[in-house]
């Protein structure tokens, strides 16, 4: 599809030579809500579904609602550690200690079934009168009235006397009290974080339907980067190699390959056309310098531009294309925070409607002072809460990382600014 066609200023006719646009016609630049609505709009659905280990899982997006394999807690529990007490005080206590854990188990000379095997055998009844110690997670016994903390017993010579009154059911965790089974927990598209992993797991799952992830291959363009050491001689030390791998692995990509490209057109094309990734990122090269090839790479493999250019600032110069077999490209600015403002515009917006994930619900905070704007653009500025509201920070040049680092958030200036104590639309800051 070509998410641009009714765009308004969308031109009619074609470029030609070194700064032609690749497979289309030229395209006016994007407001910046219009520019990451194409990127959700550039796919036309999420990648296929997969099952996967709980193992494995982590990062990707549930393909299907997450339902209960089981009532969760499975049976009657103990929140504290304690006795499990049968009917008033004191009570008669027994050698017995039933455990939750099997690796922590303590128990009597005792085998019979009345032994707890953390829910895999009975514990057996409790009779009026009787107390038995209890871990934390532990099945509580039949006929047990509530669980008596332990700092609230006090054993002497046999009898367990309570410091405290003792309500019915105290401490103790009816089976089915987060969720009874096949009830459904968390809906399609939910991204499973280490906590989805956790609930998963603890209502029976050992494997998840899930959406394919994502490839990314990173492209870092120019052969004035290093990979290490102190700059010099004209060079800089590459900084979006080290930082937008992890950002993007956190997003839910798989990032399958780090590579540097040098000023070559001939490398470039060839880089592009044989990239086995779902999404292609290229840092640098979407201007129109004497060695920014990014452009005319993209011509020569069949390409087609969805986005060429966003009003936004820092990174305007940015870009999204559709490539040869429904995969795709985000080209960035090569400068470390205008590449991180494309990133949040058009890479973020792309990867999670690979991964089906509905868009993020929008975030907002306060202004405690004047946010001067750019009179055409957005702006995409690194900030910090305070008790009056966000504030920007200092060092917020398209170069520049240091205010970035300090970060809590990216707030959304429209163009002309905001005034103190307006609303604000906040972004997650790598």
């Amino acid at each position: 599809m070509n998410a641009l066609t009714d765009a308004p200023g969308a031109a009619g006719t074609e470029r030609t030579g070194s700064g032609a646009r690749a497979g289309t016609a030229p395209l006016s630049r994007s407001g910046w809500p219009q520019a990451r609505r194409v990127a959700r709009l550039a796919v036309h659905g999420p990648l296929p579904e997969v099952e996967v280990p709980l193992a494995e899982a982590l990062g990707s997006t549930l393909a299907s609602p997450l339902a209960a394999l089981t009532d969760l807690p499975a049976f009657d529990t103990s929140a504290m550690d304690g006795w499990a007490v049968a009917g008033p005080g004191p009570w008669r206590t027994s050698g017995r200690i039933l455990a939750g854990d099997p690796a922590g188990r303590r128990e009597a000379p005792d085998t019979s079934d009345a032994a707890d095997r953390s829910g895999e055998r009975h514990p057996g009844t409790l009779a009026d009168g009787e107390a038995v110690e209890i871990a934390t997670g532990a099945r509580v016994p039949a006929g047990a009235t509530g669980v008596l903390r332990r700092e609230h017993g006090r054993v002497d010579r046999g009898l367990l006397h309570p410091l405290y009154d003792l309500a019915p059911g105290q401490d103790v965790r009816p089976r089915g009290q987060e969720c009874r089974r096949d009830e459904p927990l968390l809906p399609a598209g939910t991204p499973v974080t280490p906590a989805v992993l956790g609930l998963a797991a603890a209502c029976g799952h050992d494997r998840l339907a899930v959406h394919r992830r994502p490839t990314v291959e990173l492209l870092l363009l120019g052969d004035e980067l290093l990979d290490s050491g102190i700059p010099a001689d004209g060079r800089v030390r590459d900084a979006l190699g080290p930082l937008l791998p992890p950002w993007l692995t956190a997003a839910g990509a798989e990032v399958t390959g780090v590579r540097r490209v040098g000023d070559d057109f001939g490398l470039l094309r060839d880089a592009v056309r044989f990239s086995a990734a779902d999404v292609v990122v290229t840092t640098g090269g979407t201007a129109a310098g004497p060695v920014d090839f990014l452009h005319e790479a993209l011509a020569a493999v069949g390409a087609r531009l969805l986005v060429d250019g966003v009003a936004v600032r820092p990174g305007h110069p940015m870009l999204l294309a559709e490539l040869p077999g429904g995969r795709h490209l985000v080209g960035l600015p090569g400068n470390p925070l205008a590449a991180v403002a494309g990133t949040v515009t058009l890479a973020l917006p792309l990867l999670h409607a690979l991964l089906g994930r509905a868009p993020d619900t929008p975030r907002s905070a306060v202004t405690a002072r004047d946010f001067p704007g750019h009179p055409a653009d957005t702006r995409l500025l690194p900030v910090v809460r305070t008790d009056r509201g966000v504030v920007p920070l200092a060092f917020d040049g398209p170069a520049m990382l240091r205010g970035l680092a300090l970060a809590e958030a990216l707030v959304v200036v429209p163009p002309g600014g905001v005034p103190a104590g307006a609303r604000v639309e906040l972004l997650a800051a790598p």
